[in-house]
């Protein structure tokens, strides 16, 4: 008995061993059409059968009247906390298919976080600072992120294989997911650039954009 419980034990190892190897790290850096780096563009990845190092927690916090992160990349299922570092208050809501909400006048972070169980984009708005948008992306790809002010992206333990990959961001046409290419990751690692067409921002600065803005990001993102 205790020898076949060793060799089990063993062989588990030996597996998790043999996992840990074949997993490599993905670098990605992502520019715009004119080269510049490229910042609050989701990467998703499909590829082999296993197991991502999911978190299923996610803050999009509201500060200085802007949701920070801009660009908040999830996985399906994941509780999203909405806390507000600002000293005034805010009313978060979106009316995207992939969830709808309010969160009334607060301030603080509200005690319950929000599931968001369907794979979609969705647009944040502020009912009392029009100008503030923020989107959250959700997927049911196993390997995702949003890159940084560099345009830089990076997974660890990424299974060696073929991989598709797709990009989006909020100023992409029709603010619709767009095919990035296929390509293989070996063991020893892989770093990629990819490159995504955006649209210029129309008219909006950082503080103030035109008063349309969060009805023209979720006209576009309710649009099959």
């Amino acid at each position: 008995m205790i020898n076949a419980f060793s060799s089990v034990y063993l062989a588990g190892l030996l597996m998790l061993s043999a996992a840990t190897a074949s997993a490599a790290t993905f670098n990605a850096q992502i520019n715009d059409q004119q080269g510049q780096p490229l910042s609050g563009a989701v990467l998703t990845l499909k590829g082999p059968a296993g197991t991502a190092p999911l978190v299923l927690k996610a803050d999009m916090d509201q500060r200085d009247k802007e949701f920070v992160p801009r660009v908040l990349a999830v996985h399906t299922g994941t509780q999203v906390k909405f806390p507000n570092s600002d000293n005034i208050r805010h009313q978060v809501y979106s009316f995207s298919p992939a969830k709808r909400f309010e969160l009334r006048l607060y301030e603080g972070t509200p005690s319950d976080p929000l599931l968001f169980d369907k794979a979609g984009i969705v647009v944040l708005g502020c009912n009392i600072h029009d100008w503030m948008l923020g989107y959250i992306y959700v997927t049911d790809e196993p390997w995702f992120g949003a890159s940084d002010a560099k345009g830089a992206l990076k997974f660890d333990q990424v299974p060696a294989g073929h991989y598709i990959a797709t990009l989006w961001h909020p100023q992409v046409a029709d603010m619709l997911p767009t095919a990035a290419g296929e390509f293989d990751v070996p063991a020893a690692g892989l770093s990629q650039t990819f490159s995504l067409a955006v649209q210029p921002k129309s008219g909006d600065t950082p503080k103030a954009p035109a008063p349309s803005a969060f009805g023209d990001a979720f006209k576009k993102a309710a649009t099959p």
